[in-house]
């Protein structure tokens, strides 16, 4: 599809484990010294949507 072709890693759209994992890992110790981050669990895909909006 036209997304998911877009998307650098793999070309899928990330599953609902993905971003549990991400969430558990920032809910969990070995985060401890996050801090006031966006983290984008979509495979790439935010930050070459930016670079094509840009070229």
């Amino acid at each position: 599809d036209e997304i998911t072709s877009k998307i650098p890693l793999e070309n899928r759209m990330t599953t609902a484990e993905e971003i549990a994992n991400m969430t558990a890992f920032l809910m969990s110790s070995k985060s401890s010294h996050t801090t006031g981050q966006i983290i984008h669990v979509d495979g790439g895909y935010v930050h070459l949507d930016r670079a094509l909006a840009n070229a």
